[in-house]
Protein backbone atom coordinates (compact mmCIF):
# COMPACT_ATOMS: atom_id res chain seq x y z
CA UNK A 1 0.00 0.00 0.00
CA UNK A 2 1.15 3.26 -0.46
CA UNK A 3 2.57 5.25 2.46
CA UNK A 4 0.49 8.58 0.64
CA UNK A 5 -2.69 6.77 0.33
CA UNK A 6 -5.31 8.38 2.44
CA UNK A 7 -8.52 6.32 3.89
CA UNK A 8 -11.99 7.49 2.99
CA UNK A 9 -12.65 7.03 6.90
CA UNK A 10 -11.19 5.98 10.10
CA UNK A 11 -12.58 4.18 13.11
CA UNK A 12 -11.90 4.61 16.98
CA UNK A 13 -12.62 2.18 18.84
CA UNK A 14 -12.05 -1.70 17.94
CA UNK A 15 -14.42 -3.65 20.00
CA UNK A 16 -16.79 -5.76 18.13
CA UNK A 17 -18.91 -3.41 16.89
CA UNK A 18 -16.10 -1.02 15.65
CA UNK A 19 -14.12 -4.00 14.15
CA UNK A 20 -17.52 -5.16 12.20
CA UNK A 21 -18.54 -1.49 11.06
CA UNK A 22 -14.90 -1.25 9.94
CA UNK A 23 -14.74 -4.84 8.63
CA UNK A 24 -18.06 -3.92 6.61
CA UNK A 25 -16.78 -0.43 5.14
CA UNK A 26 -13.44 -2.33 4.00
CA UNK A 27 -15.74 -4.97 2.40
CA UNK A 28 -17.96 -2.20 0.77
CA UNK A 29 -14.39 -0.96 -1.02
CA UNK A 30 -13.17 2.06 1.22
CA UNK A 31 -10.58 2.56 2.52
CA UNK A 32 -10.18 2.58 6.52
CA UNK A 33 -8.14 3.79 9.18
CA UNK A 34 -8.09 2.16 12.56
CA UNK A 35 -7.14 3.62 15.51
CA UNK A 36 -7.53 1.80 19.26
CA UNK A 37 -6.35 2.92 22.38
CA UNK A 38 -4.73 -0.27 22.69
CA UNK A 39 -2.98 -0.88 19.46
CA UNK A 40 -3.31 -4.82 20.29
CA UNK A 41 -6.52 -4.83 18.99
CA UNK A 42 -5.44 -3.02 15.79
CA UNK A 43 -3.07 -5.16 14.73
CA UNK A 44 -5.17 -8.44 15.40
CA UNK A 45 -7.94 -7.05 13.42
CA UNK A 46 -5.27 -6.74 10.49
CA UNK A 47 -3.60 -9.87 11.41
CA UNK A 48 -7.10 -11.67 10.97
CA UNK A 49 -9.16 -9.47 8.30
CA UNK A 50 -6.84 -7.93 6.46
CA UNK A 51 -7.31 -9.71 3.39
CA UNK A 52 -10.72 -8.16 3.82
CA UNK A 53 -9.97 -4.77 2.18
CA UNK A 54 -7.88 -1.79 2.56
CA UNK A 55 -6.73 -0.95 5.63
CA UNK A 56 -4.21 2.02 7.48
CA UNK A 57 -2.71 1.29 10.26
CA UNK A 58 -2.49 4.25 13.27
CA UNK A 59 -0.99 4.25 16.58
CA UNK A 60 -2.00 7.54 17.45
CA UNK A 61 -4.86 10.21 17.08
CA UNK A 62 -2.79 12.30 15.20
CA UNK A 63 -1.56 9.27 13.16
CA UNK A 64 -5.46 8.97 12.41
CA UNK A 65 -6.47 12.28 11.61
CA UNK A 66 -2.86 12.41 9.08
CA UNK A 67 -4.31 9.29 7.31
CA UNK A 68 -7.56 10.67 6.14
CA UNK A 69 -8.66 12.53 3.18
CA UNK A 70 -10.88 15.64 3.32
CA UNK A 71 -13.15 16.24 4.96
CA UNK A 72 -12.67 13.60 7.51
CA UNK A 73 -14.96 11.27 8.33
CA UNK A 74 -14.17 9.33 11.91
CA UNK A 75 -16.35 7.03 13.17
CA UNK A 76 -16.48 6.75 17.48
CA UNK A 77 -17.14 3.18 18.88
CA UNK A 78 -16.31 3.66 22.38
CA UNK A 79 -18.93 3.19 25.24
CA UNK A 80 -21.50 5.73 25.60
CA UNK A 81 -21.24 9.01 28.09
CA UNK A 82 -17.55 10.33 28.74
CA UNK A 83 -15.76 7.74 27.04
CA UNK A 84 -17.17 10.02 23.56
CA UNK A 85 -16.72 13.27 25.44
CA UNK A 86 -12.79 12.75 25.86
CA UNK A 87 -12.52 11.27 22.34
CA UNK A 88 -14.17 14.77 21.02
CA UNK A 89 -11.83 16.59 23.19
CA UNK A 90 -9.23 14.64 21.81
CA UNK A 91 -9.97 15.29 18.32
CA UNK A 92 -10.83 18.40 18.67
CA UNK A 93 -7.72 20.53 18.14
CA UNK A 94 -6.24 17.82 15.31
CA UNK A 95 -9.09 18.65 13.11
CA UNK A 96 -10.25 21.31 10.56
CA UNK A 97 -13.33 23.49 9.29
CA UNK A 98 -15.64 20.83 7.47
CA UNK A 99 -14.17 17.75 9.29
CA UNK A 100 -16.99 15.22 10.40
CA UNK A 101 -17.12 12.98 14.28
CA UNK A 102 -19.44 10.32 13.79
CA UNK A 103 -20.33 8.35 17.28
CA UNK A 104 -22.54 5.31 16.31
CA UNK A 105 -22.74 4.35 20.49
CA UNK A 106 -25.75 4.50 21.99
CA UNK A 107 -25.39 8.01 23.01
CA UNK A 108 -28.58 9.65 25.02
CA UNK A 109 -29.75 11.69 21.97
CA UNK A 110 -29.64 15.02 24.69
CA UNK A 111 -25.58 14.37 25.07
CA UNK A 112 -25.89 14.17 21.34
CA UNK A 113 -27.47 17.40 20.53
CA UNK A 114 -24.90 18.90 23.16
CA UNK A 115 -22.35 17.51 21.44
CA UNK A 116 -23.35 18.97 17.40
CA UNK A 117 -23.68 22.42 19.02
CA UNK A 118 -19.75 22.14 20.82
CA UNK A 119 -18.69 20.86 17.75
CA UNK A 120 -20.18 23.39 15.40
CA UNK A 121 -18.59 26.06 17.46
CA UNK A 122 -15.30 24.95 16.01
CA UNK A 123 -16.52 24.39 13.08
CA UNK A 124 -17.03 20.69 12.81
CA UNK A 125 -20.08 18.70 12.07
CA UNK A 126 -21.17 15.87 14.76
CA UNK A 127 -23.54 13.06 13.83
CA UNK A 128 -25.00 10.76 15.72
CA UNK A 129 -26.23 7.41 14.29
CA UNK A 130 -28.39 4.96 15.68
CA UNK A 131 -26.63 1.88 14.64
CA UNK A 132 -29.05 -1.89 15.28
CA UNK A 133 -28.36 -5.21 14.35
CA UNK A 134 -26.12 -6.40 17.05
CA UNK A 135 -22.79 -7.66 15.73
CA UNK A 136 -23.65 -9.43 12.75
CA UNK A 137 -25.49 -6.70 11.66
CA UNK A 138 -22.63 -4.47 12.13
CA UNK A 139 -20.45 -6.49 9.71
CA UNK A 140 -23.05 -7.21 6.79
CA UNK A 141 -25.30 -4.76 6.98
CA UNK A 142 -27.05 -2.61 9.74
CA UNK A 143 -29.86 -0.65 9.68
CA UNK A 144 -28.54 3.14 10.29
CA UNK A 145 -30.41 6.19 11.42
CA UNK A 146 -28.36 9.00 11.03
CA UNK A 147 -29.00 12.64 12.97
CA UNK A 148 -26.58 15.66 12.28
CA UNK A 149 -26.46 18.58 9.36
CA UNK A 150 -28.00 17.56 6.25
CA UNK A 151 -24.62 19.05 4.99
CA UNK A 152 -22.75 16.40 6.80
CA UNK A 153 -24.98 13.68 4.82
CA UNK A 154 -23.94 14.59 1.37
CA UNK A 155 -20.37 12.72 2.56
CA UNK A 156 -20.97 10.43 4.99
CA UNK A 157 -24.53 9.47 3.74
CA UNK A 158 -23.64 6.89 0.65
CA UNK A 159 -21.41 5.53 2.62
CA UNK A 160 -23.56 4.52 5.22
CA UNK A 161 -26.13 3.77 2.85
CA UNK A 162 -23.47 1.65 1.01
CA UNK A 163 -22.96 -0.50 4.18
CA UNK A 164 -26.45 -0.75 5.48
CA UNK A 165 -28.70 -3.70 5.29
CA UNK A 166 -30.85 -3.30 1.93
CA UNK A 167 -34.91 -4.26 2.00
CA UNK A 168 -36.34 -6.73 -0.57
CA UNK A 169 -37.19 -3.64 -2.67
CA UNK A 170 -33.42 -2.96 -2.84
CA UNK A 171 -33.17 0.29 -1.09
CA UNK A 172 -30.87 0.77 2.05
CA UNK A 173 -31.91 0.85 5.29
CA UNK A 174 -30.35 3.92 5.83
CA UNK A 175 -31.60 7.52 5.39
CA UNK A 176 -31.22 10.63 7.00
CA UNK A 177 -33.54 11.51 10.00
CA UNK A 178 -32.86 14.88 10.56
CA UNK A 179 -30.66 17.65 12.87
CA UNK A 180 -28.52 17.01 15.92
CA UNK A 181 -29.82 14.17 17.96
CA UNK A 182 -32.53 12.64 16.04
CA UNK A 183 -31.05 9.62 14.57
CA UNK A 184 -29.97 8.68 18.20
CA UNK A 185 -33.94 9.47 19.33
CA UNK A 186 -35.31 7.21 16.42
CA UNK A 187 -32.60 4.49 17.67
CA UNK A 188 -33.57 4.96 21.37
CA UNK A 189 -37.53 4.49 20.42
CA UNK A 190 -36.63 1.54 18.14
CA UNK A 191 -35.08 -0.21 21.21
CA UNK A 192 -38.23 0.68 23.21
CA UNK A 193 -40.43 -0.77 21.21
CA UNK A 194 -38.13 -3.93 20.65
CA UNK A 195 -38.53 -4.00 24.58
CA UNK A 196 -42.19 -3.81 24.15
CA UNK A 197 -42.21 -6.94 21.42
CA UNK A 198 -40.05 -9.26 23.33
CA UNK A 199 -42.36 -9.10 26.22
CA UNK A 200 -45.55 -9.56 24.64
CA UNK A 201 -43.79 -12.67 22.75
CA UNK A 202 -42.70 -13.85 26.29
CA UNK A 203 -46.70 -13.55 28.00
CA UNK A 204 -47.81 -15.15 24.18
CA UNK A 205 -45.56 -18.30 25.21
CA UNK A 206 -46.02 -18.02 28.87
CA UNK A 207 -50.11 -18.96 27.36
CA UNK A 208 -49.29 -21.35 25.30
CA UNK A 209 -47.16 -23.42 28.18
CA UNK A 210 -49.51 -22.49 30.77
CA UNK A 211 -53.32 -22.63 29.59
CA UNK A 212 -52.89 -24.73 26.21
CA UNK A 213 -49.86 -26.90 27.81
CA UNK A 214 -48.27 -27.00 24.73
CA UNK A 215 -44.62 -28.07 25.31
CA UNK A 216 -41.54 -25.47 24.31
CA UNK A 217 -40.80 -27.94 21.17
CA UNK A 218 -44.26 -28.15 20.41
CA UNK A 219 -44.37 -24.13 20.64
CA UNK A 220 -41.65 -23.76 18.29
CA UNK A 221 -43.83 -25.41 15.24
CA UNK A 222 -46.51 -22.99 16.08
CA UNK A 223 -44.38 -19.98 16.14
CA UNK A 224 -42.93 -21.02 12.76
CA UNK A 225 -46.64 -21.27 11.22
CA UNK A 226 -47.15 -17.80 12.62
CA UNK A 227 -43.84 -16.49 10.82
CA UNK A 228 -45.60 -17.08 7.89
CA UNK A 229 -48.51 -15.02 9.25
CA UNK A 230 -48.78 -11.35 9.55
CA UNK A 231 -46.90 -11.64 12.58
CA UNK A 232 -43.74 -12.22 10.18
CA UNK A 233 -40.81 -10.78 11.65
CA UNK A 234 -37.11 -11.37 12.92
CA UNK A 235 -38.06 -11.90 16.41
CA UNK A 236 -40.79 -14.47 15.86
CA UNK A 237 -38.36 -16.41 13.74
CA UNK A 238 -35.71 -16.29 16.52
CA UNK A 239 -38.42 -17.43 19.42
CA UNK A 240 -38.96 -20.69 17.25
CA UNK A 241 -35.33 -21.21 17.02
CA UNK A 242 -35.13 -20.92 20.80
CA UNK A 243 -37.68 -22.87 21.92
CA UNK A 244 -36.28 -25.50 20.06
CA UNK A 245 -33.30 -25.60 21.47
CA UNK A 246 -32.32 -28.05 24.15
CA UNK A 247 -29.88 -28.30 27.19
CA UNK A 248 -27.05 -30.91 26.24
CA UNK A 249 -26.73 -31.97 30.10
CA UNK A 250 -30.27 -32.03 31.57
CA UNK A 251 -32.27 -33.03 28.41
CA UNK A 252 -34.38 -30.54 29.67
CA UNK A 253 -35.83 -27.18 26.87
CA UNK A 254 -33.22 -24.77 26.89
CA UNK A 255 -35.84 -21.85 27.84
CA UNK A 256 -36.20 -23.82 31.33
CA UNK A 257 -32.81 -23.74 31.76
CA UNK A 258 -32.27 -19.74 31.46
CA UNK A 259 -32.58 -17.49 34.31
CA UNK A 260 -35.71 -15.67 34.13
CA UNK A 261 -33.91 -12.34 34.73
CA UNK A 262 -33.67 -9.96 32.26
CA UNK A 263 -31.36 -6.54 32.34
CA UNK A 264 -31.45 -3.28 30.13
CA UNK A 265 -28.58 -1.27 28.25
CA UNK A 266 -30.37 2.18 29.28
CA UNK A 267 -32.54 2.96 25.80
CA UNK A 268 -36.07 1.16 27.02
CA UNK A 269 -36.09 3.47 30.09
CA UNK A 270 -34.21 6.94 28.41
CA UNK A 271 -37.73 5.54 26.39
CA UNK A 272 -40.14 5.10 29.29
CA UNK A 273 -38.53 8.77 30.91
CA UNK A 274 -38.86 10.97 27.48
CA UNK A 275 -42.34 9.90 27.19
CA UNK A 276 -43.10 10.85 30.30
CA UNK A 277 -41.47 14.57 29.55
CA UNK A 278 -43.35 14.47 26.32
CA UNK A 279 -46.95 13.12 27.74
CA UNK A 280 -46.61 10.23 24.88
CA UNK A 281 -48.76 7.75 26.48
CA UNK A 282 -46.35 4.38 25.82
CA UNK A 283 -48.11 1.78 27.89
CA UNK A 284 -46.40 -0.91 26.91
CA UNK A 285 -43.24 -0.02 26.52
CA UNK A 286 -43.48 1.25 30.28
CA UNK A 287 -44.44 -2.27 31.71
CA UNK A 288 -42.03 -4.18 29.23
CA UNK A 289 -39.49 -1.94 30.82
CA UNK A 290 -40.69 -2.64 34.34
CA UNK A 291 -41.12 -5.82 33.51
CA UNK A 292 -37.45 -6.39 32.96
CA UNK A 293 -36.49 -4.85 36.22
CA UNK A 294 -38.61 -6.66 38.41
CA UNK A 295 -37.29 -9.40 36.67
CA UNK A 296 -33.63 -8.64 37.73
CA UNK A 297 -34.30 -7.19 41.21
CA UNK A 298 -34.38 -8.93 44.52
CA UNK A 299 -34.16 -12.62 43.31
CA UNK A 300 -34.62 -13.87 47.11
CA UNK A 301 -37.69 -12.20 47.11
CA UNK A 302 -39.35 -12.87 44.22
CA UNK A 303 -38.44 -16.73 45.50
CA UNK A 304 -39.96 -16.06 49.25
CA UNK A 305 -42.83 -14.47 47.31
CA UNK A 306 -43.66 -17.26 44.70
CA UNK A 307 -43.46 -19.72 48.09
CA UNK A 308 -46.66 -17.30 49.18
CA UNK A 309 -48.09 -17.24 46.25
CA UNK A 310 -46.76 -19.48 43.86
CA UNK A 311 -46.94 -17.93 39.76
CA UNK A 312 -48.66 -19.32 37.07
CA UNK A 313 -52.13 -18.51 35.34
CA UNK A 314 -54.46 -21.36 37.19
CA UNK A 315 -56.23 -24.26 36.74
CA UNK A 316 -56.39 -25.73 32.85
CA UNK A 317 -59.39 -26.87 31.24
CA UNK A 318 -59.19 -29.63 29.34
CA UNK A 319 -60.91 -28.35 26.66
CA UNK A 320 -58.03 -25.44 26.21
CA UNK A 321 -55.27 -28.28 26.16
CA UNK A 322 -53.89 -27.71 22.67
CA UNK A 323 -56.86 -25.99 21.44
CA UNK A 324 -56.45 -24.70 17.99
CA UNK A 325 -59.02 -21.79 18.68
CA UNK A 326 -56.94 -20.90 22.02
CA UNK A 327 -53.66 -20.96 19.94
CA UNK A 328 -55.21 -18.80 17.41
CA UNK A 329 -56.91 -16.63 19.56
CA UNK A 330 -53.41 -16.06 21.27
CA UNK A 331 -51.70 -15.31 17.93
CA UNK A 332 -54.14 -12.73 17.19
CA UNK A 333 -54.08 -11.15 20.62
CA UNK A 334 -49.99 -11.16 19.95
CA UNK A 335 -50.28 -9.28 16.76
CA UNK A 336 -52.98 -6.35 18.35
CA UNK A 337 -50.37 -6.17 21.03
CA UNK A 338 -47.39 -5.99 18.26
CA UNK A 339 -49.43 -3.26 16.61
CA UNK A 340 -49.81 -0.85 20.06
CA UNK A 341 -46.24 -1.57 20.43
CA UNK A 342 -45.27 0.19 16.81
CA UNK A 343 -47.95 2.49 17.11
CA UNK A 344 -47.07 4.29 20.56
CA UNK A 345 -43.58 4.39 19.19
CA UNK A 346 -44.68 6.26 16.08
CA UNK A 347 -46.51 8.40 18.49
CA UNK A 348 -44.04 9.29 20.51
CA UNK A 349 -42.30 10.11 17.24
CA UNK A 350 -44.90 12.44 16.35
CA UNK A 351 -44.45 14.09 19.66
CA UNK A 352 -40.93 14.33 19.78
CA UNK A 353 -40.82 15.69 16.01
CA UNK A 354 -42.27 18.42 17.48
CA UNK A 355 -41.03 19.09 20.50
CA UNK A 356 -37.69 19.20 19.49
CA UNK A 357 -38.28 20.91 15.84
CA UNK A 358 -37.53 17.94 13.74
CA UNK A 359 -39.13 17.35 10.41
CA UNK A 360 -39.39 13.64 10.74
CA UNK A 361 -40.70 11.15 8.01
CA UNK A 362 -42.54 8.24 9.59
CA UNK A 363 -42.74 6.20 6.64
CA UNK A 364 -39.03 6.76 6.05
CA UNK A 365 -38.16 5.88 9.47
CA UNK A 366 -40.51 2.36 8.95
CA UNK A 367 -38.52 1.69 5.38
CA UNK A 368 -35.44 1.93 7.85
CA UNK A 369 -36.45 -0.74 10.20
CA UNK A 370 -37.37 -3.57 7.35
CA UNK A 371 -34.26 -5.03 7.52
CA UNK A 372 -31.13 -5.25 9.14
CA UNK A 373 -32.63 -4.57 12.57
CA UNK A 374 -34.29 -6.65 15.84
CA UNK A 375 -37.70 -5.03 14.93
CA UNK A 376 -37.50 -6.07 11.32
CA UNK A 377 -40.86 -7.24 10.65
CA UNK A 378 -43.83 -7.27 7.61
CA UNK A 379 -45.74 -4.92 9.60
CA UNK A 380 -43.67 -2.44 8.62
CA UNK A 381 -44.32 -2.88 5.37
CA UNK A 382 -48.17 -2.10 6.17
CA UNK A 383 -47.02 0.83 7.94
CA UNK A 384 -45.25 2.48 5.32
CA UNK A 385 -48.26 2.30 3.14
CA UNK A 386 -50.74 3.57 5.38
CA UNK A 387 -48.70 6.42 6.69
CA UNK A 388 -48.93 9.68 4.64
CA UNK A 389 -45.51 10.75 3.30
CA UNK A 390 -46.36 14.55 4.91
CA UNK A 391 -43.56 15.47 7.66
CA UNK A 392 -43.80 16.24 11.22
CA UNK A 393 -42.90 19.76 12.45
Amino acid sequence: MAEDKKAQIGVTGLAVMGANLARNFARHGYTVALHNRSVGKTDALIKEHGSEGDFIRTETMQDLVDSLERPRRILVMVKAGEPVDSVIEQLTPLLDEGDIIIDGGNSYFQDTRRRERECAENGLHFVGIGVSGGEEGALNGPSIMPGGSEESYKTLGPMLEDISAKAKDGKPCCAWIDTDGAGHFVKMVHNGIEYADMQVIGEAHELLRSVAGLEPAEQADVFDEWNKTELSSYLIEITAHVLRQVDAKTGKPFIDIIADAAGQKGTGRWTVQEALELGSPVTAIAESVFARALSSSEPQMRREAQEILPAGIGDTTEDVVKDPEFVEDVRKALYASKLVSYAQGLDMLTMAGREYGWDLNLATIASLWREGCIIRAELLNVIMERTPVTRIR
